[in-house]
């Protein structure tokens, strides 16, 4: 059976057409099986100029707010050490960790215009950065992330991909990305854990 940093090394050699192709097979998500958990995150797919401007490594925490029930996340931003040191996550002037692009995660099923979403692309879950409190002028909130499971079903192993949605259409991009379960969430952000109702 191949492990989990097996397929990763497998996956950094993919193109672009393969891990497009693993992420329209790949199996739905069960939120319950994310929730509360801490993803270490490896960019996959991108030229290594690019890499250098922005992250290679990252972690995603998804957890559900106790009063709405919305699955809510964040991503946290690590010290570039390599693919295969341990995550060692930044933090600001406070001590605290170093947040940024929030999310609320859908249901790929039930979330809203589905027309939007890459073809061939019919199960999983969304990572929608437009129904958080991003900063208006923030292009992220242009993103959403289609999610699925790679590995055996249990929430383990997840393969996501960057869409952009302008004017009503889906450009897809070449940012691909893996999550491997790491740890327990240990810190929500204020600014989620205040949200209330939708």
């Amino acid at each position: 059976m191949t492990s989990h940093h097996e397929l990763r090394d497998e996956l950094l050699r993919a193109s672009t057409a393969e891990l497009r192709r693993r992420i329209c097979a790949g199996r739905a998500v069960d939120p319950s099986a994310i929730e509360g958990h801490t993803y270490r995150g490896t960019s996959l797919g991108l030229p290594r100029v690019i890499e250098r401007l922005t992250w290679k490594t990252f972690q995603k925490c998804f957890w559900r707010h106790p009063e709405s029930g919305r699955l809510l996340g964040w991503n946290v931003r690590l010290h570039q050490d390599g693919i295969d040191a341990p995550s060692r996550p930044k933090t600001n002037r406070a001590g605290e960790l170093s947040t940024t692009w929030f999310y609320e995660v859908l249901n790929a099923n039930t979330a809203p215009l589905p027309s939007l979403w890459p073809r061939g692309f019919t199960r999983g879950l969304i990572i929608d950065y437009a129904r958080v409190p991003n900063p208006l002028i923030d292009t992220v909130r242009l993103v959403k992330d289609p999610l699925v499971d790679i590995g055996d079903g249990s929430g383990d192993l997840l393969l996501g991909v960057s869409v952009v949605t302008l004017a009503g259409r889906c450009l897809e991009t070449p940012t691909y990305f893996l999550l491997e379960r790491e740890s327990a969430i240990v810190h929500v952000p204020d600014r989620l854990r205040l949200l209330g109702q939708p």
